[in-house]
């Protein structure tokens, strides 16, 4: 056998031998779970087809309109993540960076002082008698080394290795835009839900003034009729006292306003200050369109569960990555330049010079560090697929618990709005009686009590139906 083919031939068995030894006994690849069947529909509902709708469609109050475009516009949470978005994208670049050659420029200097008894020591010392030297090719000792090029490396992706870590930052990269949106939508729904406490407040406030005017009128026919004889001090006191217990609820709601103003500047990035709000949005119809028919594919749309998907493929990415560094990394080294070991001749022509290396290396001492760090990607990948069967499980109950909750609330505000309407009915025929002298004091102001705490009450459901709006729009993904 001819020793080029031998050559060959050992070079071949050695490269084998170094992808059996580093392929062999690494760490099972984990197997995940199937995922739990999702329903086709929700309850109470038929499976009809459902518009995407935006918050526009939602939220149609124009000063409402005009917070929300505020708060994406100023929100200093989602300034800071979209830097981390930007982190992600920087991060995805390097990693297809890594899947291309590196060229590097270089000017080095060095000096090298060889010992008598080593081989190059030697070799020069014996170069040096050469008769075929000139005075610039002696060898000096120290020896000089000047270099002025390129050198170049390149790490062949013959496993798949690089483009798995890619495959894995550009889900990463994927999984923190939709992790932006979510928090988007998260933001407008924070709005819209101080938005409608704070005109609950104005309204309940309206509620109060409104009221206090008429006990105001109350305690003067009772104040008469004492000056007349046919009232006692005490009912004086009971209606002086009841007007005072409603004066002070203002200004329990008017510190809440202030608070709930704050809290809306700060999500849109600005100091405090007074917000225009309609405080007849309270009391209109809600939109049903967005609740008129809802399939549970519609959750699959939702930028939190798509996060976790897209980071649930990045794991996957990872533990294939981490399972192919067991293999042989295949590197291709090289460089042109200038080389001499007398500055004054680096750059003759005489000094070209240039170089190729190609290698397999395949790990053998660290395999440990290796095991570990697939265990770990197996492990991260374990807890993708549970995070990602989550978020399915917990948007499927926030929608369900949305929809309950509409319908129910619908249902008690229509009880509650009659109620408010007798009891209206109550006070203007509490005050006929008393007049007439068929009623006593106590049930006119019972009677204003409970109209009161009935609007009040009315108020907080209405509130509370737009809650459950925008906590659906919130659970639909916005």
């Amino acid at each position: 056998m001819k020793p080029i083919k031998r050559n060959y031939i050992s070079a071949f068995l050695l490269s084998w031998s170094l992808f059996y030894l580093a392929s062999c006994g690494s760490v099972k690849q984990a197997t995940l779970p199937a995922l739990k069947k999702m329903p086709d529909s929700f309850s109470r509902l038929d499976d009809a087809p459902v518009e995407a709708l935006s918050w526009k469609a939602i939220f149609t109050q124009n000063d409402l309109e005009k917070l929300i475009d505020t708060a994406l516009k100023n929100n200093l949470d989602l300034k800071s993540g979209m830097q981390r978005v930007l982190v992600a994208g920087a991060n995805l670049k390097l990693s297809k960076a890594m899947m291309y050659p590196t060229l590097q420029a270089n000017i080095s200097g060095g000096l090298d002082r060889f010992g008598k008894y080593t081989m190059n020591g030697v070799g020069n010392y014996d170069t040096n008698f050469s008769t075929n030297l000139n005075s610039n090719q002696l060898i000096p000792n120290p020896t000089p080394d000047y270099f002025a090029g390129f050198r170049s490396s390149w790490e062949i992706d013959i496993w798949g290795k690089l483009s798995k870590r890619k495959e894995a930052a550009y889900n990463r990269y994927l999984a923190s835009a939709k992790g932006l949106k979510w928090y988007q939508t998260q933001l407008v729904c924070q709005v819209a839900e101080l938005y409608f406490e704070l005109v609950a407040l104005d309204k309940k406030l309206e509620i109060v003034e409104r009221n206090i005017k008429v006990q105001n009128h109350g305690l003067e026919i009772v104040e008469a009729q004492m000056t007349g004889g046919r009232a006692t001090a005490l009912a004086v006191s009971q209606f002086k006292a009841q007007r005072i217990a409603t004066e002070a609820k203002q200004f329990q709601i008017r510190k809440a306003i202030i608070k709930i103003e704050n809290d809306l500047n700060a999500l849109m990035g600005q100091y405090p200050g007074t917000l225009e709000r309609d405080t007849t949005a309270i009391t209109k119809k809600l939109p049903e369109k967005i609740y008129a028919g809802i399939p549970t594919k519609v959750l699959l749309s939702r930028p939190d569960i798509q996060e976790a998907e897209l980071a649930l493929k990045a794991t996957k990415a990872d533990v294939s990555a981490a399972r192919k560094a067991f293999f042989p990394s295949l590197t291709l080294d090289a460089y042109a330049g200038y080389n001499a070991f007398r500055l004054p001749l680096l750059f003759s022509p005489g000094s070209l010079a240039a170089g190729f290396l190609g290698g397999l290396t395949a790990p053998i001492l660290n395999r440990a560090a290796l095991k570990n760090n697939q265990l770990l990607a197996n492990a991260a990948q374990q807890s993708a697929f549970f995070d990602y069967q989550k978020s399915i499980i917990n948007g499927y109950s926030e929608v369900s618990s949305q929809l309950g909750a509409l319908e129910n609330l619908k249902s008690a505000y229509q009880f509650k709005s009659r109620e408010v309407t007798e009891l209206k009915t109550a006070v203007s025929t509490a005050n006929d009686l008393y007049l007439a002298g068929y009623a006593s004091y106590l049930e006119v102001i019972v009677a204003q009590g409970s109209v009161l705490n009935a609007e009040m009450e009315q108020v907080d459901l209405k509130r509370e139906s737009y809650g459950a709006l925008i906590g659906l729009f919130r659970a639909l993904g916005g």
